[in-house]
């Protein structure tokens, strides 16, 4: 997990979401982690948090949501929830930490989205995650070519289907409309990966730590697959 991986590095972690009581008890487990309850989505309610935060260094837009139909079975209310959280909250997260980050003129800091390899190429049954997900690796190379030579970077971590509770969704999914048993449901998200399975959450960590520790001033406007490979 992203906040405990930075914790454990030394970082005060501020972390949000709608649900309290989970983010309550990560905090309480850390002595260097903060929850904030907020929906990405709600522009004051963003601009708020990073308020009550103040400076920053670090900004990692982590919140997604996921979803899955065939194009024609896409709904309006699907397609504006994906763009709403995917999207739009990484684009409010982004503008309200770089407007810190500039008013404390800062001359280094970092802007990570946790993207997807979705958003690198076309899969089946999820157009409306995918065209999020191309909207925020975007956004990461607009925002790079504004930043570069700031000392500020925007970079993106593209992870294949990840050992989490989304993911336990999406096999859900699965087995509801296909009839798959569960392992049967695994198997079909793990073969995307070359690697043949899942891929660890401290994977996307240690790759997030290294675009914030030394030597990764020149990687900037990075879209890094995190999946073994393509497939």
């Amino acid at each position: 997990m992203l906040a405990v991986a930075f914790a454990g590095a030394g970082a005060d972690v501020h972390i949000c979401g709608r649900r309290r009581e989970p983010l309550e008890e990560l905090a309480a487990a850390h002595g260097n982690i903060t929850a904030h309850q907020l929906d990405v989505t709600d522009e004051n309610g963003t601009e708020a948090m990073f308020d009550a935060i103040g400076a920053v260094e670090i900004v990692i837009a982590n919140a997604g949501i996921a979803d899955s139909a065939p194009l024609h079975r896409t709904t309006s209310e699907m397609w504006h929830r994906m763009m709403a959280v995917n999207l739009t909250g990484c684009f409010l997260t982004f503008r309200a930490g770089l407007q810190r980050l500039r008013e404390a003129k800062a001359e280094w800091g970092r802007l990570v989205a946790i993207s997807s390899t979705t958003g690198l190429s076309g899969h089946k049954y999820a157009s409306a995650y995918s065209a999020a997900k191309h909207g925020v690796n975007g956004l990461v190379r607009s925002s790079a070519a504004e930043l570069a030579g700031s000392g500020i970077t925007a970079n993106a971590l593209c992870p294949g289907y990840l050992d989490t509770e989304m993911t336990d969704r999406s096999i859900d999914n699965i087995i509801a409309r296909t009839g798959k048993s569960r392992q049967e449901a695994i198997d079909v998200l793990a073969g995307m990966s070359p690697l043949g399975r899942l891929i660890a959450p401290q994977e996307v960590s240690r790759a997030a730590l290294w675009l914030c520790g030394p030597g990764s001033d020149a990687v900037n406007g990075q879209t890094i697959a995190i999946n073994g490979g393509e497939r």
